[in-house]
């Protein structure tokens, strides 16, 4: 482990957004439960075949919320996009 500076554009639960030093871009920090449980979301889906669709649904849903936080963070902060929309 080491220790490094990083810049925090927002500090929202679940949603952090950080430039780690080295990368162009900021990212979404997911904290280990809440990945947990979009993998746990995804696995569901895959073996539960009537209510898959819901299941994906739920976890499209999830990541639209988290992509919309990242998008707004860095269009508030002057930051392009690292993709084409």
């Amino acid at each position: 482990m080491h220790l490094e500076s990083v810049e925090i554009y927002s500090d929202q639960s679940n949603m952090a957004v950080i430039r780690h030093p080295g990368r162009r871009f900021p990212g979404i920090l997911v904290q280990g439960d809440t990945l947990h449980a979009l993998y746990s979301q995804a696995e569901l889906a895959l073996g539960n075949g009537a209510d898959a669709m819901d299941e994906l649904s739920d976890l499209r849903d999830r990541l639209h919320e988290m992509l919309d936080h990242y998008k707004a963070v860095l269009l508030e902060h002057g930051q392009m996009l690292p993709y084409a929309e």
